[in-house]
């Protein structure tokens, strides 16, 4: 996003924009009644990306603003902590552990955008083995092109990461792509990359449908991305302990037989 108003001109032009805009079916903003936006501090997180790869950096940003190490960790919730994809770019975060399929939604991803409609929108993608993505379906029901400062109602966006201002995050679910390919296994999502969205229609919704955010933006151009929470992770599995010497012959009675005769010898001992 453009950064070089003031937060008061931001917020006022923000506002203005937001009239006039058609509501969508989908939930609304975050913090109204319905929303599913998910708070940066919402107990259900159990950890953050801590790594990153494949930073492919689009056009109109900045070198201020290419700065991936921002992306781990918790959400910040404010406009600067971020890492920027650029016009059509993209980034690949990883994790201690592998995501994994639970009850409801299993991770959540933060952009930085200063108001409810200010929303620059991407496509949220996940992997096993780091070779081969998959989409999460998404709906986009803007009708018309969206200029650099315009408004996208949330409730015209489904399944795109950036539904939500700053400090909330757009849930996922693992579920929805259960059976999509033998080549995701979603119990084991080590990867999940986020690609940014020319807002110009030129990019598609799952449905053939234009996809419009705010275009051109410039400076720090596209996607904001302030880190992706989770709330599941593959559990580690205990390591069992080694079997004894005497509990591995107890099991053979002539060699049991025999460590009682030889009680003082080192390998019974």
């Amino acid at each position: 996003m453009v950064r070089y108003l003031s937060p008061f001109l931001v917020v006022i032009l923000g506002l203005w924009l937001k009239t006039g805009i058609e509501a969508g079916p989908f939930d609304p903003a975050a913090g109204q009644e319905g929303s599913l936006a998910v708070h940066m501090s919402d107990s259900a997180f159990i950890g953050w990306a801590t790594g990153w790869r494949d930073y492919n950096v689009g056009t109109d940003v900045d070198l201020r603003w290419r700065t991936p190490e921002k992306a781990l960790g918790p959400a910040k919730g404010d406009s600067f902590d971020i890492v920027c994809l650029g016009n059509g770019g993209s980034i690949v975060l990883t994790f201690d552990r592998p995501i994994t399929n639970g009850p409801g939604w299993d991770f959540a991803v933060f952009e930085n955008a200063f108001n409810d409609t200010f929303l620059e929108l991407a496509y949220v993608e996940v992997s096993t083995n780091g070779i081969d993505y998959f989409r999460f379906p998404n709906e986009s029901l803007t009708s018309s092109p969206v200029g650099a400062f315009g408004a996208v109602d949330p409730t015209n966006i489904s399944g795109l990461a950036s539904k939500y201002r700053q400090g909330w995050g757009t849930p996922f679910d693992l579920g929805i792509l259960a059976g999509i390919s033998p080549l995701l296994d979603i119990s084991r999502i080590p990867f999940v990359r986020i690609v940014d969205i020319i807002g110009d229609g030129t990019y598609l919704d799952s449905f053939s449908r234009p996809i419009y955010d705010p275009y051109k933006t410039v400076g720090s151009g596209g996607f904001d991305l302030d880190a992706i929470g989770v709330r599941y992770f593959v559990d580690i599995q205990a390591v069992p302990e080694p079997v004894s010497a005497v509990l591995l012959l107890s099991g053979f009675p002539p060699l049991a037989l025999w460590c009682r005769r030889k009680r003082a010898a080192q390998l019974c001992s």
